[in-house]
């Protein structure tokens, strides 16, 4: 593809919905089906022909975030080589880094990043630190960290990605976030926080309940870590 249509790709922002139709998946074009699917040649074929990488849903959905969302790498790797945006933001604030945080996608995460995907995010709410924090990806964690995401990052309701880590109970979380750095008197605040959401789940009693147990490792590690 050359380098003036791919400018024409990533200035491009074609909304493809069918009103007919209200299923979530109605307003996919062809080339977000392909990408969401992992179908590398079907998706060589319709970017070979000129389709532009950069439709978006009503909801501004992408090709790229349907890539990341289900850890299709290669799929990702060819969007953004035909002009992807790759910091395009849906309604919601969501990238597709944030996406593959969620979801676990260390590779995708990785690419994305070094294709200049903002490691902060571009809303707070879509903090990708604190996405990957909450669903329990240490990888996905470290691989942002080493790309300048801050992981004292504070953001408004859920605090620091270690408050989401101990609010979704995820150890491999926390153990990662102390690793990299995450220290002082939020610590204190995360094992209350952590001691708290567990409580809120158990009527047995603690010494008859695995959460018990549980809630000792995480303070544990909280305040005394390796």
């Amino acid at each position: 593809m050359s380098a003036g249509h791919k400018e024409t790709q990533r200035a491009s922002t074609v909304f493809f919905s069918s009103p007919l139709m209200s299923d979530v998946e109605s307003d996919w074009s062809p080339v977000h089906a392909a990408a969401f699917n992992g179908q590398l040649l079907t998706l060589q074929r319709l970017v070979a022909q000129g389709v532009c990488v950069n439709l978006s849903t009503l909801d501004r959905v992408s090709p790229l975030h349907g890539a990341c969302m289900q850890g299709h790498t290669a799929c990702a790797e060819l969007l953004l080589e035909n002009g992807a945006d790759v910091n395009r933001s849906t309604v919601d604030g969501r990238t597709a880094l944030t996406e593959a945080c969620a979801r676990g996608h260390v590779t995708c995460v990785s690419l994305l990043l070094q294709r200049g995907a903002a490691p902060l995010g571009t809303s707070q709410p879509s903090s990708p630190i604190h996405l990957a924090a909450a669903a329990g990806r240490p990888e996905c964690i470290e691989a942002l960290v080493l790309h300048g995401a801050d992981v004292d990052q504070h953001i408004d309701v859920v605090g620091t990605p270690l408050h989401a880590a101990c609010s979704n109970l995820h150890l491999s979380s926390v153990e990662k976030l102390l690793q990299l750095g995450q220290t002082g008197s939020v610590k204190l605040l995360s094992a209350r926080i952590c001691s708290q959401r567990i409580e809120k789940t158990t009527t047995t009693p603690p010494i008859l309940n695995s959460h018990f147990w549980f809630k000792i490792n995480f303070c544990k590690i909280l305040l005394f870590p390796l």
